[in-house]
């Protein structure tokens, strides 16, 4: 009971992050000129690294470097997107879809928080963000650098995402995207 009370107060913690900035732009938008357009609307695939930074305290918890795979998706003209990341490492991997609420900071630049879900391919075998299937929250930057091409980077935590344990997972990804769209 009390690690569903931690997790649910971490989620509607990071929830209040999330539609905290809407709201404050909702006042500021009508007090302000318009100015240049920031963020970026691009749907991309990327690869790039996945470095696990924490350690569940039990056999096949250790942090564990590898790579991943990121794609996002924009939804239209709402500020949602559709997000997808594999954390893997050279045991197995960690799929990880998950929705985002991104926030142009400047041009060509997104910060963005999202909510998912991890499903780990063999359970128990460790991965950048964890060993085991969990609730994931990801936090990020992504950044158009040229034309057609992004960089991005993120914090992946998995929520109570070790096998026997407690501990939550985080893992730190970057790379390199090509925008599709």
């Amino acid at each position: 009971m009390q690690r569903f009370f931690k997790s649910f107060l971490t989620i509607s913690a990071l929830s209040s992050l999330v539609i905290a900035p809407f709201i404050v732009s909702v006042g500021a938008a009508s007090a302000q000129p318009v100015q240049a357009k920031k963020g970026t609307d691009a749907s991309y695939v990327g690869a790039g690294f996945a470095a696990g930074v924490t350690n569940g305290g039990q056999s096949g918890d250790a942090a564990t470097f590898g790579g991943n795979l990121a794609g996002r998706l924009k939804l239209g003209n709402t500020p949602v997107s559709a997000r997808g990341q594999i954390n893997f490492s050279d045991e197995t991997s960690a799929i990880i879809p998950h929705v985002s609420a991104d926030v142009g900071i400047a041009k060509n630049t997104n910060a963005y928080v999202g909510v998912g879900y991890q499903f780990v391919e063999r359970d128990g075998k460790p991965t950048p963000s964890g060993n085991k299937n969990g609730v994931a929250v990801v936090a990020g930057v992504e950044s158009e650098v040229g034309k057609n091409f992004l960089v991005y980077s993120n914090t992946t935590v998995g929520i109570n995402a070790y096998k026997n344990s407690p501990a939550s997972a985080i893992s730190i990804n970057g790379g390199v995207g090509y925008r599709f769209k």
